[in-house]
């Protein structure tokens, strides 16, 4: 029997279908192998190669070099330390040789731009000049108060100093801040070696004020003393109330002293009158608060000098001076000012603090 046409058509469309199933089902396949490999590909993609390179670009867009930054940090350093470091101000002065008379003199001129030390925002400057290593003879200008640009045009001529003696020194120029009441605070100082400047021809010149070598400067090793003076002109009275001192110098072997204070009326070299202290045993911090009185005339105030001597006792052998404050009309600097100030305060007690100098200095030429 044959096979009818339907059944012949159904059987070809059949097998075109399986035939089509067969082929979409090989496609299929194949098609997601492709994207396995590719998936597979992308994973792969990204090399270390490549990310090294590219992170050694992008550290050098966002992060400098280890040695640059070494650079950086010493330029930032340094600008710190630039700004840090305080102006002390400058100071003016003018040098003079006289050949023949075998003298220097020095003029203090004026200093500008100094630091204010002052709670108003001010400072109250005076100058001391002395000679190095010796330091024998002192100068102090006056104080000027309230004052960061003082103008002193003052002279000082240190005599009997030949040529060449001369070049072995140097000449300070020491800039201090004025206080009655507590230890004078050293601003800053100027040394000039005159062995590095032409003496036969005068100098002239401006120098920077440096910071000052060593704790407490220069001028503090035989210590402070503070006392009040007080004059009646109707009576005809001084008073002298010496208060206390402090950090004298050790004299004895244990390393203390026994500090007694000497207060000597002068005139033209003679002493008119003394009086002295009590003994404070083994302390270099003596606190007296002992009164002494000297009549003198007012027409004789313009003529005498007081000396006020620290002295450290000795029972066996001979007292030692410590260290010394002279005032009087021809006193200078903060001994100066300390009695001009008595003497413009009538009936009242002005107490201040003094540095010690040393005792063998002699305040005349």
């Amino acid at each position: 029997m044959g096979i009818p046409t339907w059944g012949l058509v159904s059987i070809i469309i059949v097998v075109c279908l399986i035939i089509l199933g067969i082929c979409g089902f090989c496609i299929r396949r194949c098609f997601r192998k492709r994207r396995s490999k590719d998936g597979k590909k992308g994973m792969k993609g990204v090399d270390l190669k490549s990310v090294q390179l590219l992170g050694s670009a992008y550290k050098e867009k966002v992060q400098p070099d280890m040695e640059e930054l070494t650079e950086n940090a010493e330029e930032n350093d340094e600008g710190e330390s630039k700004q840090s470091e305080q102006k002390l101000g400058k100071l003016q002065y003018k040098l003079e040789y006289d050949f023949n008379a075998n003298a220097l003199t020095v003029t203090v001129i004026q200093a500008e731009e100094l630091p204010a030390l002052d709670m108003g925002g001010t400072s109250d400057p005076y100058v001391k000049v002395y000679l190095l290593p010796d330091k024998k003879k002192k100068f102090e200008t006056k104080v000027h108060r309230k004052t960061l640009n003082p103008v002193f045009n003052e002279s000082f001529t240190f005599k009997s100093l030949p040529y060449a003696e001369a070049m072995n020194k140097t000449l300070v120029f020491a800039i201090f801040d004025f206080d009655r009441f507590s230890k004078h605070d050293q601003i800053g100082e100027v040394k000039v070696p005159l062995c590095q400047i032409d003496l036969a021809q005068t100098i002239e010149e401006w120098r920077e004020l440096q910071s000052v070598e060593g704790e407490g400067g220069q001028d503090n090793k035989l210590g402070d003393i503070c006392f009040s003076l007080r004059y009646v002109p109707t009576a005809g009275k001084l008073t002298v109330v010496i208060l206390e001192a402090k950090n004298l110098k050790k004299m004895d072997v244990g390393g203390l002293s026994d500090p007694y204070v000497k207060i000597a009326l002068m005139q033209n070299g003679k002493r008119l009158k003394k009086k002295k202290t009590s003994v404070k045993k083994c302390t270099l911090n003596p606190y007296y608060n002992e009164s002494f009185s000297f009549e003198v005339p007012f027409e004789q105030m313009q003529k005498v000098n007081l000396v006020v001597t620290v002295v450290d006792y000795d029972r066996i052998g001979t007292s030692e001076p410590i260290g010394k404050v002279v005032l009087g009309y021809n006193a200078s600097g903060t001994e100066l000012r300390h009695w001009s100030d008595m003497l413009a305060s009538p009936r009242r007690p002005i107490a201040q603090w003094h540095t010690l100098k040393d005792p063998e200095d002699d305040k005349k030429d």
